[in-house]
């Protein structure tokens, strides 16, 4: 058996290992390796059932996107993991997620990152911080900024949820969930730690300082934290660099837990971060099709999120479960100064979201599987004001804002959801949620109730491997900036208020199995989603003084999404791991004439290899590969786009390597250089290319 094992490894590391370095050295020759490595979930998938049976079983790592501290292996629904330290030297939190099984990251411009998964984004995702909305009444069906003010120095780790858990979360969550999950203090005997974190980088000139301190004991803890990034023009591959992109940001938070007794337990969190001036880049510098740029000025000036969270935990209360209760504060300030091309009226916005939200879940353990209900509100007030400038001669008036001033949103919802063993080799799990949804544009208001639910079926075929199975049908209710915006949209766009708008609704279905050995990790998830009734931008006909197209939101597209994700990794020896993550979907969208096109922003095949060398106790080094195959499938919305290519993103490979060293407890260092071929490219859909060769270097000091 060893040795049939041994020969398999040596094969698989040359059916791995050969397209790694092929990429490195002859980058011509990548995509057509990276076609050929497509093949690779299927062949592992293969090689399945002729490996050992007596190594560890699934792990038991807990998630608690599931509205409960769950193990992955009772959890049928596909997730995506990354721990803290994948986090702490990124400049955004969405750039953690970079190449990630079953997601791919949009950057408009930099400061900004959004998260794609299963080909939706924007509002079609939840984005949750411990448990409370992101989203809200203003987050954009399209790629929006808010998840980058959320500070990475705060994260203690994200978890995706990828597919509909509807009955946990109603709407948005037609797409998937993103858990951030913030560090929270804690002591088991009196004492303090903190740490310090430096970092620069060379392409985008970024500078970030990080620390944070915290102290306590085992009853009551505290934390403090601060963090501040500088950054100047990006050079792009090929060394141009492209501005004005610079931009800077800074956060800080306090929390403070404290824990009476072993069944009562208190936290109280504040964060808050802001981008002081981040110019938009693909309105700034002309786009593809274009001789000059949209704007003369657009500065996002300033965006702020301001988040206050408390919450309490009893245990073993009322039906011997253990009961949660939320209450939160988050306030996002989106204030822009812009001005169109060769304009004499600089125009000055000021938007925000007040969103208040409480929660109440109860939870239980039972002899074979657990249980959770609860109810949610939150209620969410914009404001939004606008004033235009004649830079000649100084004269301003108010004109009517981009959103209508004083809107409301009010959601309230109930849910249950059971997860249940039957035998020993079967786990299902299922729920239902009701909604009710109000939003007040101050003069007309909509009312969307909706039922959402899911089911979720795990088959342990062995004590490593798994099938799993979920079916989940979801809506997502029209928001403000859905039914009431008004103003400058990407795409030289130009949108108009649409009140009568009805929710969307999804149907999502995936397959897939995993496998979790000593030396073998693997999981493949097959997906398809159905979207009906989707809010699209649709051109009205008209154009504006200035020439942008003026378009509306409107209900009148349905959407086909399918796809396969991938993520494998192989111990190759005691000190070598191999890493392999792969991504394709393919999307059909029809209109409300019959006409069929492609979907709209779906993300090429992409992926990323690396390779994990323990060189010795104190040194790891990791070559790795990022890819993504050419995107030419365009939707009309995605060709009309300035930020694509009308044919097409090409595909792109990168070779990358980064070496970490632990020079003692309390020292770490780590050195990384990005795009060693300084190779052109850019993520597709984004609004600027992305960083050439980049030397990044940190340092981390903890005590």
């Amino acid at each position: 058996m060893a040795d049939r094992l041994a020969r398999q490894d040596q094969s698989l590391f040359r059916l791995i290992g050969t397209p790694f370095l092929a990429t490195a050295c002859r980058p011509r020759a990548a995509i057509v390796n990276i076609r050929k490595m497509a093949w690779l979930p299927f062949l592992l998938v293969a090689t399945v059932p002729v490996l050992a049976q007596d190594d560890a079983a699934i792990d038991e790592i807990q998630i608690t996107a599931t509205r409960r501290p769950a193990k992955t292996a009772n959890v049928s629904a596909a997730l995506t993991l990354v721990p803290g330290e994948k986090i702490q030297n990124k400049k955004l939190t969405t750039d953690a997620l970079m190449m990630q099984p079953g997601v791919f990251l949009q950057q408009t411009t930099p400061g900004q990152g959004a998260v794609i998964i299963r080909g939706l984004k924007g509002s079609e995702v939840l984005h949750l911080v411990d448990g409370f909305r992101l989203n809200n009444a203003i987050f954009r069906n399209a790629p929006t900024q808010y998840l980058a003010l959320v500070a990475p120095g705060t994260v203690e780790r994200i978890e995706v949820v990828r597919g509909a858990p509807a009955s946990l979360y109603g709407s948005d969550a037609v797409g998937g969930v993103i858990q951030i999950l913030s560090r929270m203090p804690s002591f088991d005997a009196p004492g303090s730690r903190g740490s310090a974190y430096l970092a620069f980088d060379t392409a985008d000139l970024g500078k970030i300082v990080r620390a944070d301190y915290e102290t306590g004991n085992e009853r009551i803890a505290g934390l403090v934290s601060g963090e501040y990034l500088d950054t100047g023009n990006r050079r792009i591959g090929g060394g141009r660099r492209i501005g004005p992109s610079a931009y800077e940001s800074l956060g800080a938070r306090i929390a403070l837990a404290a824990t009476p007794n072993d069944a009562n337990s208190w936290l109280f969190d504040l964060q808050f971060a802001r981008q002081p001036s981040t110019p938009r880049v693909d309105e700034l510098v002309p786009g593809f099709g274009q001789t000059e740029p949209s704007s003369s000025e657009f500065l996002f000036s300033p965006n702020d999120r301001l988040f206050a969270h408390l919450r309490h935990t009893r245990e073993s209360w009322l039906w011997s479960a253990n009961w949660t209760f939320d209450a939160g504060w988050q306030q996002i300030v989106d204030d822009r100064i812009t001005r169109n091309f060769g304009s004499q009226v600089r125009r000055h916005e000021k938007n925000s979201s007040d969103l208040f939200g409480l929660t109440a879940s109860a939870a239980k353990e039972t002899k074979h599987g657990s249980w959770i209900v609860g109810a949610e509100f939150y209620h969410d007030r914009v404001a939004s004001q606008r004033v235009e400038e004649d830079i000649a001669s100084g004269l301003t008036q108010i004109v009517q804002p981009r959103f209508p001033d004083g809107s409301t949103v009010d959601q309230a919802a109930v849910y249950g959801n059971l997860l249940q063993r039957l035998g020993n080799r079967h786990t299902v799990s299922g729920g239902l949620r009701f909604s009710a949804i109000d939003t007040d544009l101050v003069g007309s208001s909509t009312n969307q109730d909706d039922v959402s639910g899911d089911l979720g079926w795990i088959f342990d075929v062995t004590k490593h491997t798994q099938l799993i199975a979920n079916i989940g049908f979801g809506f997502r209710a029209p928001n403000v900036f859905d039914l009431g915006s008004l103003g400058e949209r990407p795409g030289n766009r130009f949108n108009i208020p649409n009140p009568d708008l009805a929710s969307e609704r999804i149907t999502q279905f995936d397959i897939g199995v995993r496998r979790r050995i000593e030396n073998w990790d693997i999981e493949v998830i097959l997906f398809t989603l159905h979207y009906t009734d989707r809010i699209t931008s649709v051109l009205t006909g008209a154009v504006t003084a200035d020439g942008r197209d003026i378009v509306q939101s409107r209900n009148v597209s349905n959407a086909d999404i399918r796809g396969v994700e991938g993520a494998f990794r192989l111990t190759l020896s005691p000190l070598l791991t191999a890493d392999l993550v792969v991504n394709y979907l393919h999307g059909e969208q029809t209109e409300s004439d019959g006409s069929e096109s492609p979907a709209d922003r779906i993300p090429p095949f992409n992926g990323r290899l690396s390779f994990h060398f323990q060189a010795n106790n104190s040194l790891t080094i990791e070559p790795y590969v990022l890819f993504a195959g050419s995107q030419d499938r365009l939707s009309p919305r995605d060709a009309r786009d300035v930020r694509i290519n009308p044919a097409g993103t090409p595909g792109w490979v990168t070779a990358n390597i980064a070496a970490n060293w632990q020079a003692s407890e309390r020292w770490q260092a780590m050195a990384r250089v990005e795009n060693i071929l300084d190779k052109q490219y850019r993520l597709h859909g984004s609004g600027i290319d992305a960083t050439g060769r980049n030397l990044l270097l940190s340092l981390h000091y903890s005590w």
